[in-house]
């Protein structure tokens, strides 16, 4: 049976759009107040008032996790609106596709500055106040979800660097649960298959027709879908760590 997320505060990166957006709907949902953190302002804002006008509480926070101030920001901000936080969804990413042979250098370091450093900058400002939630009320125990993908547990060809983002997001995951796990706070990695989002629309041209025709006979997940997944982690008892959930549609085979 799930637990209520009532009295509980989460911060959900990458929120304006795809898994962030429907994830920070169903915390929400589920009684949690709601940080929004992205860097397109307008679309939190939309956000925002749709969790409000459905009773909940949340917070827009126009932010670049790249920077590291600003992700510490977010963190603050957060707690200082909120009082606590319980949940960090750290989901903001990007996939550039590409041979690595000649492959454009900015796009190399535009992944791991948000796939690897963002998420970390956010864990390390958050983790203080993970730790201090896992020993309060209302359940005693807390939350942080990275978003990894398929892509982090199999290498392909065009996709190195992406690759290496990913597979580096679970050996940071896992090493972090086993330093706080002892402490009630849950280290989770969630790896989705192919999704039906905006990740595929920042592909270089060539490429990114390359990846429709590849996905054009799958039926991709629904942002939902990982969304659910999500829920299900943050939800269970405190007893209860998920620690690994991989998630494909089901045509899928790699």
């Amino acid at each position: 049976m799930s637990e209520s997320l009532d009295g509980t505060v989460a911060l959900v990166t990458g929120a304006s759009s795809g898994i962030g957006e429907s994830t920070a709907r169903a915390l929400a949902a589920a009684g949690a107040t709601v940080a929004l953190a992205a860097r397109r302002a307008d679309r939190l804002e939309k956000l925002a008032a749709d969790i409000l006008s459905g009773g909940g509480r949340a917070l827009v926070c126009e932010t670049d996790v790249t920077d590291p101030k600003q992700a510490t920001a977010a963190v603050e901000d957060t707690v200082k609106k909120f009082g606590r936080l319980d949940t960090v969804i750290n989901n903001a990413g990007v996939m550039l596709l590409g041979p690595i042979e000649g492959a454009p250098l900015e796009e190399w370091e535009r992944m791991v500055h948000l796939n690897i450093l963002g998420l970390m900058y956010i864990a390390h400002a958050a983790l203080p106040h993970l730790l201090k939630a896992a020993s309060q009320d209302p359940r005693h125990v807390a939350d942080l979800v990275n978003i990894s993908s398929t892509a982090g547990r199999a290498a392909r060809s065009g996709s190195g660097v992406y690759n290496l983002t990913k597979f580096g997001v679970g050996a940071f995951s896992e090493s972090l649960r086993q330093e706080v796990t002892a402490r009630h706070v849950r280290v989770s990695l969630v790896e989705p298959g192919a999704v039906d989002t905006e990740l595929t629309s920042h592909l270089r041209s060539g490429i990114k027709e390359k990846m429709r025709e590849r996905l054009a006979s799958m039926e991709r997940l629904k942002s939902e879908d990982i969304s659910d997944a999500i829920l299900y982690i943050v939800t269970r008892s405190r007893r209860v760590a998920v620690n690994e959930m991989l998630v494909r549609p089901t045509e899928q085979e790699m």
